[in-house]
């Protein structure tokens, strides 16, 4: 696909800490894009999960701050009870306005915030979950021409999310998880000169 892709956008709950292992850990070091991530947590959740798919993967991972600047191969995770958006320049913020889809951080508002400033040249991910939360965003990456990628629900370990997605908006890749990072190596424009993880910036 002839297309300057700028970042990858993820929504997951219900199985989520083993997807994004999988899918995080077969990406190589230099893989070119920023991802973006929300995952369901309690708002008492912590850190953890940040370090522990920080720990286990070549790209680095952390969890979101206030105004971070989104950097090639660098994946940035929704703090628990805020909601993760981005901002025009290329820069995070966090919101800790009411839940949306009974969510926060909530997949929605992460994908139409970055449709809103990426346009076509965002990837979003729909993985395995046990709501709807996502399916509304993915729809509106789809109406900006971005590209929609959905876990296939037989592969999920709660199927609700993937399905919700699909029956949204016209999706264009379906495929189970063990597929998926190859599929974004594969959008992703050319690789970094380096990986992040090796600056010593954390």
């Amino acid at each position: 696909m002839a297309r300057n892709f700028q970042a990858v956008v993820i929504g997951v709950s219900t199985g989520g800490v083993y997807a994004l292992q999988t899918l995080l850990g077969q990406l190589p070091a230099d893989f070119s894009l920023p991802i973006l991530i929300v995952q369901h947590i309690g708002p008492e959740a912590g850190s953890g999960l940040a370090k522990l798919l920080d720990e286990r993967c070549a790209l680095r991972v952390k969890e979101a701050d206030e105004q971070d600047e989104i950097l090639p191969g660098t994946v940035y995770l929704a703090p628990p009870n805020y909601h993760l958006l981005v901002e025009r320049g290329g820069f995070l913020a966090l919101s800790a306005d009411p839940h949306v889809s009974f969510a926060r951080p909530s997949v929605d508002v992460l994908f139409e915030s970055a449709a809103a400033v990426f346009g076509p040249h965002l990837i979003g991910v729909v993985l395995t979950g046990a709501n709807f939360d996502g399916s509304r965003g993915l729809k509106t990456i789809k109406q900006k021409g971005g590209v929609a990628i959905v876990q296939d629900p037989a592969d999920a370990a709660a199927r609700q999310m993937p399905l919700a997605a699909m029956a949204a908006t016209a999706v264009d890749y379906v495929l189970a998880l063990d597929g998926m990072a190859a599929l974004l190596q594969k959008l992703a424009p050319g690789r970094t000169a380096m990986s992040h993880k090796g600056r010593g910036a954390r």
